[in-house]
C-alpha cells in the first residue's frame, strides 16, 4: 500500500505515537495529497489505514475538516473493497468453517483477520450470529490487541532512496535536523525511522571473540 501510494504521487509518513486513540489522518495541501500513518498499530492495521486515508483523498477531497460518521463508513467500505475485492474473496473462502481458517486466510490481503470477518460478514457470507461469535472468540483469543500470523510492517520507500542518497554524500541526522529546524526525534517518527544508516553486517560482529571448531 505506501508503495502504490507514494508511486501515486501521494506523500506518506509515520506517527510514532504510544497512543490508539489517532489511527491515521490525511490531508490535501497545495494540490498534494498527504498520509500519515500511527505505527504503533499492527502492520495490518496500519495497512487497512493508509487505504481508508486514500478513500478520504478520493472521495471527500473537498469536504470538512472534520469527517463525518457517514464518511468515516465511506471510507472503510473503500478501504474493505480496495484490499479485498469481493470476487477474490468469494474465490478464495466459499464458506467459513472456524476462527482459524480466517486466521490463515488473512495473510493473502494482508489485512488483520477483524477486518477479514467483518469483509465476509458484509459480504454475506456468514449471519449475524456468526459474526457476533467470531468477534466473541477474536477477543478472548486477544486478537483485538495481538495480530495473529502477523506480516512484516510497510516503510516508505521514497524515503529509503532519499536518506540512502543523504549518506553517501555523508549527511547525518542531526544536518537535515538543522537545516529544516526539527528535533531529531521528531524526523525519525516522521519517515518510519529510516534517518539512521544501516549498521554494516562487519560491524556487527566486530569485538565478538572469534569461535574456532577443533
Amino acid at each position: 500500500m505506501v508503495k502504490l501510494l507514494e508511486s501515486k504521487g501521494v506523500r506518506v509518513f509515520s506517527l510514532s505515537e504510544n497512543t490508539k486513540a489517532v489511527d491515521a489522518f490525511s490531508c490535501w495541501r497545495n494540490d498534494t495529497p498527504y498520509i500519515f500513518l500511527n505505527t504503533f498499530k499492527s502492520a495490518e492495521r496500519s495497512r487497512f489505514d493508509a487505504a481508508h486515508e486514500l478513500g478520504h483523498l478520493v472521495l471527500h477531497k473537498h469536504g470538512g475538516p472534520r469527517p463525518t460518521r457517514a464518511a468515516e463508513q465511506e471510507a472503510n467500505s473503500f478501504a474493505s473493497s480496495f484490499l479485498m475485492p469481493s470476487a477474490d474473496v468469494n474465490a478464495r473462502i466459499p464458506y467459513v468453517s472456524a476462527l482459524d481458517q480466517l486466521v490463515t486466510a488473512k495473510r493473502h490481503w494482508r489485512v488483520s483477520v477483524a477486518a477479514l470477518t467483518y469483509r465476509i460478514h458484509k459480504l454475506g457470507k456468514i449471519s449475524d450470529w456468526q459474526y457476533r461469535h467470531l468477534c466473541i472468540q477474536m477477543s478472548k483469543r486477544g486478537y483485538m490487541d495481538a495480530e495473529p500470523n502477523s506480516i512484516e510492517r510497510e516503510e516508505s520507500v521514497v524515503w529509503k532512496k532519499v536518506f540512502s542518497d543523504l549518506w553517501t554524500l555523508k549527511v547525518t541526522k542531526a544536518d537535515i535536523a538543522k537545516s529544516l529546524f526539527l528535533p531529531a526525534d521528531e524526523i525519525e517518527n516522521l519517515v518510519f525511522g529510516l534517518t539512521s544508516p544501516p549498521v554494516p553486517p562487519e560491524a556487527l560482529t566486530k569485538g565478538r571473540p572469534s569461535l574456532k571448531v577443533i
